[in-house]
C-alpha cells in the first residue's frame, strides 16, 4: 500500500491519516451482508463457514462468510460445488424480507448524513458528502462515523472507500474488506490504480481481459501507457476510450440520488422439472408471500403483477396484469399469479422455473385504500403485517400458509432468486 493511502481498521492507526482533500465520494459496502444479518440471530455460528442460499440440487450461493470464502466459495456458485469445496459449512436459507428491513435501517443512516445517496443494491451505495463536511467534518471522519453507527445500531460491519470519484471509491472499499476504511488521496490515485490487474477496471470481462492479455497488458498501469488509438482499434471506439479514462482514474459520473425500485420479484428453479399444477400453484403462493413481504418492508405497493414461466427446454414466457389499485398483499398477488399461470395454458407442461413480480411501484401510503377481493375490514392486511412482525423476531418460515408447511412431494425448489430493479 502506498504511503499516501491509509487503511483504517478498528483500534489505533499508525501514522498520520491520509489526505482526504477533494475526496467527497464514499462507497459503503456491507460485509457479507446476508450472512451478517443471519448471524445476528445465530451468534453461535460466528467464526464458522456459513453459506446463505438454496440447498437444492440446482441451488446457488447468495452469500458466503469470509471463513467460507477461504475455501473458494463465492456468490452465484452452484451450491453443489460450494458444498464440495467446504463440506463443513452451515447452509442457511435466504430471508429476503429480513435483509430488506436491515437495509432500510442502514440507508436511513446514510441519508442522515447526506441526501445524495445512490443505492447500488440492498447492501451498498455511493454517497456524496461534500455538502456535509462543514456540519460533520472531513470525509474520512464521516466515513468512520457511518461505520460506527451501522455497527452500533444494526450489529453488522461495513467497509468504506473514500476517493474523488465513484470508480476509485468502489475499488477502495473492495480493497479494505472486511471491516475497513481506505482513503485514496487525489494525488495518490495513480499509485493506487496502476499496480492493480486490468480485471479491476469496470467493463473488463473475460473476453476483454483475454484481448488485453494477448497484448501483454496485465496491469492497469501497463494499459494506461498504451495510446488511446491503439486501445480503440483493439477494443472498439467506446470501450477503448472508457478503459483509457478509467486507467487514469478519470470518472466524471456524479452520485445520483435514490431512484425508486421499478419492480420487486422472486423466482425459483425446481430441483426437477414439474408438470403438476398443484405444485406450481404452491410455489406461486410461496413466491407471492415473499414478494408481498418485501413490498411491505420497502414501503411500496404495485399495480402490475407478472409471472415468469420457464419450460424444460428453457423457453420462457411472461404474463402480466395491471390491477385497479396498487397492492402489497400476498393474497392478491397469489390469486392474480394463479390466474395468469392458468391463462398461459401451461398447466400440463413441464416447468423448470417460475417467478412472480410486482411492477409499477409507488409509496404504499399514497396508494388508494380499498378492500380487495372480499377482504373484511380486519383481515388479510392485518394478518400479513402480523406475520411480518413474527418474521422479524423469529425468522422467515416461523408462520406460513398451511399449503407450504409440508410439500405434497419431494420435488421442492431451491431457495433464492429474489431481486429488485
Amino acid at each position: 500500500m502506498s504511503r499516501k493511502q491509509q487503511l483504517h481498521r478498528p483500534g489505533p492507526q499508525p501514522g498520520p491519516p491520509a489526505d482526504d482533500t477533494g475526496c467527497a465520494i464514499l462507497h459503503v459496502d456491507m460485509d457479507a451482508f446476508y450472512v451478517s444479518v443471519e448471524l445476528l440471530e445465530r451468534p453461535d455460528l460466528r467464526g464458522r463457514p456459513v453459506i446463505v442460499g438454496g440447498a437444492g440440487t440446482r441451488g446457488v450461493v447468495s452469500a458466503a462468510s469470509y471463513e467460507a470464502r477461504t475455501f473458494g466459495v463465492h456468490s452465484a456458485m452452484p451450491m453443489s460445488r460450494a458444498r464440495r469445496l467446504c463440506p463443513a459449512a452451515v447452509v442457511l436459507p435466504v430471508s429476503p424480507g429480513k435483509y430488506a428491513r436491515v437495509s432500510a435501517a442502514v440507508f436511513e443512516i446514510f441519508r442522515s448524513v447526506t441526501p445524495l445517496v445512490e443505492p447500488l443494491s440492498l447492501d451498498e451505495a455511493f454517497l456524496d458528502v461534500a455538502g456535509a463536511v462543514r456540519r460533520l467534518g472531513r470525509p474520512a471522519h464521516i466515513a468512520r462515523m457511518i461505520r460506527e453507527q451501522v455497527h452500533a445500531q444494526q450489529g453488522i460491519t461495513c467497509s468504506v472507500g473514500v476517493a474523488g470519484t465513484k470508480f476509485v471509491a468502489k475499488l477502495a472499499s473492495t480493497r479494505c474488506k472486511p471491516d475497513g476504511l481506505l482513503v485514496v488521496p487525489a494525488d495518490g490515485v495513480e499509485d493506487f490504480l496502476h499496480p492493480l490487474p486490468v480485471a479491476a477496471l469496470w467493463g473488463v470481462g473475460e473476453r476483454t481481459e483475454q484481448t488485453l492479455t494477448r497484448l501483454g497488458l496485465r496491469t492497469v498501469g501497463q494499459l494506461a501507457q498504451v495510446p488511446l488509438a491503439t486501445l480503440q482499434r483493439e477494443l472498439g471506439t467506446a470501450s477503448g476510450a472508457h478503459l483509457h479514462e478509467l486507467s487514469w482514474g478519470r470518472d466524471p459520473r456524479r452520485v445520483e440520488p435514490h431512484t425508486p425500485d421499478k419492480s420487486i420479484g422472486a423466482e425459483e428453479t425446481f430441483d426437477t422439472d414439474i408438470d403438476d399444477p398443484e405444485v406450481i400453484r404452491r410455489e406461486l403462493l410461496r413466491l407471492a408471500e415473499r414478494v408481498g413481504a418485501r413490498l411491505r418492508a420497502s414501503g411500496n405497493a404495485g399495480r402490475t403483477v407478472s409471472v415468469k414461466l420457464r419450460m424444460a427446454d428453457f423457453k420462457t414466457i411472461t404474463r402480466a396484469r395491471t390491477l385497479r389499485e396498487p397492492t402489497d398483499l400476498a393474497r392478491v398477488i397469489y390469486i392474480t399469479a394463479c390466474e395468469l399461470y392458468e391463462g398461459a395454458g401451461l398447466e400440463r407442461v413441464r416447468l423448470r422455473l417460475v417467478g412472480v413480480r410486482v411492477e409499477n411501484l409507488g409509496p404504499a401510503g399514497e396508494a388508494p385504500r380499498q378492500l380487495a377481493l372480499d377482504e373484511p375490514e380486519t383481515g388479510w392486511r392485518e394478518a400479513e403485517r402480523a406475520i411480518d412482525r413474527v418474521a422479524d423476531r423469529f425468522g422467515r418460515g416461523a408462520v406460513r400458509p398451511a399449503a407450504l408447511v409440508r410439500p405434497a412431494d419431494g420435488r421442492g425448489p431451491r431457495d433464492g432468486g429474489d431481486d429488485r430493479r
